[in-house]
């Protein structure tokens, strides 16, 4: 829609959006009241663009005395408003509607139950619903609530002054500059200069300007009028009439709405952007505290002696080795490579890895809440306290994860070796061979001791076959059996070093996943908050 974008920028539809967005984002981050006021506008500016966009509603806004219900008669051109002078007499707010076909709605969500349709008088003020506010320093708090409300909703504010009461610090500071972004939807009028000399009126209107100069609303039109003697009125009625031919103050008044919700929660949590990238930077401190207290080299001093029992029990020599299977396995011990562990089941048990020590926990303790103060960095007090306690949202998760992570990793420390099998195949055929030679000699020496003739005995050279086969074979199993036990110390090295890189590239994800990417989803949190607040800005 064509009136829905302004010459420049981003069109009000997308501003609004991004204004919920950073409503959204800034949810449990930045104060409750602030996070509902910017829900509030964006729904209030969605309703109002909803009804007639055809029709501009001003508002006369003033003190006690100032006037503004005799000037609103004087605009309607009758006698709608009763006039008083030392208290006040608008109770309740009234329209004065000037083509007001379609205007219902507009006024029901206002809440105006009084609706005039004035004499025409002036220039063409078709489309303009005038409203005369209740005085917002009436002694009655129902009254000055009445002007708040309606000061938040109306399209274009006319604050009416008078030369006795245009410097009071209440309009001042509660009304004109906390509104100063709202300058484009504002005229002030000085009413009642007919009570001054000539000269004084300059001086008057020189002096306004100045305070509302200071007020932040350098450009705002000021007017010098007179209900009672009609001066300044004919400029006051075609200002307003130029206002309701351009059928742009609503417009400009929501696009205001929302500049000013969002510089009050860019205000809430300035701070440059920060990189989120360079999280990652942060997890080896992480990874080192979180592989000390999992006992990693524990672990790793256990895969390495574990190797070489193993391997010992594979290649052993038959007749001795089954001495080492009384000796316990430094991995079972651990409940490492058991079978509660399975990762094609997805099934994995806890190891029996000591419990981190309290100086163990205390550094890792000091390993997550560095990542979460180094990645706070310069944010503003609120998104800061987020990124830290995203640091620590899974860390009473974090000792389970990482020992599964261990549990898991170092299912491959039990992996045996292809050439276990072969070496142990020729152990036990080398045996037989051994044990061949023995049987061999124990019937020649029943024969001999049972003085039976003796068979013909092969030898190799001077040495009978079955005493080469006994002790060659004895031999030779005790040769395989320490070159097994070489290759499974150097192994046993190798297989080490694997499962320490593993481990800790392993507990480097739990702590990606627990610590680092909560504190970087923070941060890209935070980052299109600030994207939001821009465009919602623009």
């Amino acid at each position: 829609m064509k009136l829905l974008r302004r010459k420049e920028g981003p069109s009000l539809d997308s501003r609004l959006a991004a204004l919920l967005e950073a409503a959204e984002l800034a949810e449990g981050r930045l104060p409750a009241d602030v996070v509902s006021n910017a829900r509030a506008v964006a729904e209030r500016a969605g309703v109002r663009r909803s009804l007639s966009v055809d029709h501009t509603v001003a508002a006369l806004a003033g003190a006690t005395g100032s006037g503004k219900s005799s000037l609103f008669n004087a605009l309607a051109g009758d006698e709608l408003a009763a006039v008083g002078v030392t208290r006040p007499t608008t109770s309740t707010a009234q329209a004065a509607l000037w083509d007001g076909t379609g205007a219902g709605p507009l006024l029901d969500w206002l809440e105006i139950p009084q609706r005039h349709t004035p004499a025409a008088v002036g220039p063409d003020f078709s489309g303009l619903i005038l409203l005369d506010l209740p005085d917002h320093d009436s002694i009655r708090l129902t009254h000055r609530l009445e002007v708040d409300r309606l000061v938040e909703l109306v399209d274009l504010l006319v604050w009416v002054l008078d030369p006795q009461k245009y410097a009071d610090a209440a309009v001042h500071e509660r009304y004109l500059r906390p509104l100063a972004g709202h300058r484009d939807v504002m005229v002030v009028v000085l009413n009642q200069i007919d009570r001054l000399p000539p000269d004084a009126v300059d001086r008057c209107l020189r002096d306004l300007r100045r305070l509302l100069d200071d007020d932040g609303l350098a450009g705002v039109p000021i007017l010098g009028a007179s209900a009672r003697t009609g001066a300044g009125l004919a400029e006051l009625r075609m200002l307003l009439a130029e206002r309701v031919a351009e059928r742009r103050s609503w417009s400009a008044r929501l696009s205001a709405d929302v500049s000013a919700v969002a510089d009050h929660l860019a205000d809430q949590s300035a701070a440059p952007l920060p990189d989120a990238g360079a999280v990652a930077g942060l997890g080896k401190p992480l990874t080192d505290a979180l592989s000390e207290a999992a006992g990693v080299p524990l672990v790793v001093a256990a895969v390495r002696k574990g190797h070489r029992h193993r391997a010992v029990v594979a290649t052993g020599w038959p007749v001795t080795k089954w001495v080492r299977r009384f000796r316990p396995d430094p991995l079972r011990r651990l409940r490492i490579g058991t079978s509660t562990t399975s990762p094609e089941r997805e099934i994995v048990g806890r190891t029996s890895v000591p419990v981190a020590s309290a100086v163990q926990k205390a550094q890792v303790e000091t390993a997550i809440r560095d990542v979460g103060e180094a990645a706070a960095g310069d944010l503003a007090g609120v998104w800061a306290a987020a990124v830290r306690q995203a640091a620590r949202s899974r860390a009473v998760e974090l000792a389970d994860a990482v020992d599964r992570a261990v549990a898991t990793t170092s299912l491959g420390a039990t992996k045996r070796p292809r050439w276990w099998r072969v070496v142990g195949m020729l152990q036990w055929l080398v045996f037989a061979v051994m044990v061949a030679g023995g049987l061999w000699l124990g019937v020649l020496f029943g024969m001999d001791y049972l003085r039976l003739p003796q068979p013909p005995l092969p030898t190799l050279g001077v040495v009978p076959w079955p005493t080469v086969l006994l002790g060659g074979g004895a031999l030779v199993g005790v040769v395989i059996a320490l070159l097994s036990r070489l290759a499974a110390w150097a192994g046993g090295h190798r297989r080490a070093r694997r499962v320490a890189k593993a481990l800790r590239s392993a507990i480097a994800q739990v702590g990606a996943e627990y610590v680092l990417e909560p504190v970087e989803g923070e941060l890209a949190r935070h980052t299109r908050f600030t994207e939001a607040i821009t465009r919602a800005r623009a």
